[in-house]
């Protein structure tokens, strides 16, 4: 039964993928085993190595799955924006980009592992471009119905993705400031004009 094998190691890699949010968020990813994620999934040692040669290769998984729901989400928010009111745009498209406390820890314990690690580091580098590399066309096509032409896409890239990661420790430190969000928003505006022209004068 192909099917039903699939579907079944599909769930046994969904359940593996949450469990392993759950114990990276509150152990920490360097104190973090193979046992403790299988343990909070209900699955021995070999159904985890039947899906993930390592708990490298699990964040990974865990990184390209929540990095696809956010592009569908930022889609979604900028799907019939109003070329008259940009800014709703823009914030629309921050809201969908969301700043959670534990994947923030997760991925920032994440990335000082791959740091000390040469090919992991290349590895999520590459990753990271692949992400950026699937946003800026939607956020290029937006800003043409907002009446704009980006500039320099790969500056435009990087430039969002510093924004978002120096406004998401600011806004994890100051939650209840609204101000600090505001900031963030106006930021994001600054950088996507900064990058792109008024269509008339490209």
């Amino acid at each position: 039964m192909p099917g039903t094998v699939t579907k079944r190691r599909a769930r046994t890699r969904q359940r593996l993928l949450a469990a392993a949010f759950d114990v990276f968020a509150e152990e920490g990813f360097g104190r973090s085993t193979v046992e403790q994620v299988c343990e909070r999934a209900g699955f021995t040692r070999g159904a985890f190595y039947s899906n993930f040669s390592s708990l490298d290769e699990l964040f990974l998984a865990l990184w390209e799955e929540r990095s696809a729901r956010m592009l569908d989400d930022v889609r979604a928010a900028l799907d019939g924006l109003d070329p008259a009111d940009p800014e709703a745009a823009v914030r629309a498209a921050v809201e969908a980009t969301p700043v959670h406390d534990a994947w923030y820890r997760i991925t920032a314990e994440f990335t000082a592992h791959a740091l000390r690690n040469p090919g992991l580091r290349r590895v999520m580098a590459a990753r990271e471009e692949a992400i950026r590399e699937a946003v800026l066309p939607v956020l290029v096509t937006a800003l043409e119905q907002l009446g704009r032409r980006v500039t320099d896409r790969r500056a435009l890239g990087d430039a969002l993705v510093a924004v978002h990661d120096g406004t998401a420790v600011q806004v994890l430190l100051q939650p209840d400031d609204g101000a600090v969000r505001d900031r963030r928003h106006a930021l994001f505006m600054n950088v996507l004009t900064a990058y792109s022209t008024p269509l008339e004068s490209a």
